[in-house]
C-alpha cells in the first residue's frame, strides 16, 4: 500500500518587509494580520515573519511523524539543516533545504 503523503500544515511567509507584505496581501486577499508576539499571522494556516532574506519566499510547513528522524532522513538525501530540530509552544520544528528541492519546515505537533 502507498504511503499517504504528509499533509502541508502551514505557510509562512520570510521577507525583508514585514510591513509592506501584509498590507499587499490583506489589500489583496482580504487577510487581516494579526500580531502575535513576534509573528504575525494573516489567518488560519499562514503567517508572515520579517527577516534578513535576499527575496521574499515561502516556507511550506510539512507534518512529519517524527522531527528528528525527518531531518536526519532529509539530511542523508544531500539537504542541508538551515534549522535543526527546535521545540516551540506547539511543537517542533526544523527547516532544511535542498538545491534541486528548495527551503521546506518539518513539523511535528504537540500530542
Amino acid at each position: 500500500m502507498p504511503r499517504r503523503p504528509d499533509p502541508v500544515v502551514h505557510l509562512e511567509l520570510h521577507t525583508p518587509d514585514l510591513a509592506k507584505a501584509a498590507a499587499f496581501y490583506a489589500t489583496l486577499f482580504g487577510w487581516e494580520p494579526e500580531s502575535v508576539r513576534t509573528y504575525t499571522a494573516m489567518g488560519p494556516g499562514r503567517g508572515v515573519v520579517e527577516c534578513p532574506t535576499p527575496r521574499p519566499l515561502w516556507l511550506p510547513y510539512v507534518e512529519v511523524p517524527e522531527i528528528g528522524a525527518a531531518t536526519e532522513r532529509a539530511a542523508d538525501l544531500g539537504a542541508s539543516v538551515l534549522l535543526s530540530p527546535r521545540e516551540g509552544p506547539a511543537g517542533w520544528r526544523s527547516v532544511v533545504s535542498a538545491p534541486a528541492a528548495g527551503q521546506v519546515a518539518l513539523w511535528q505537533e504537540k500530542r
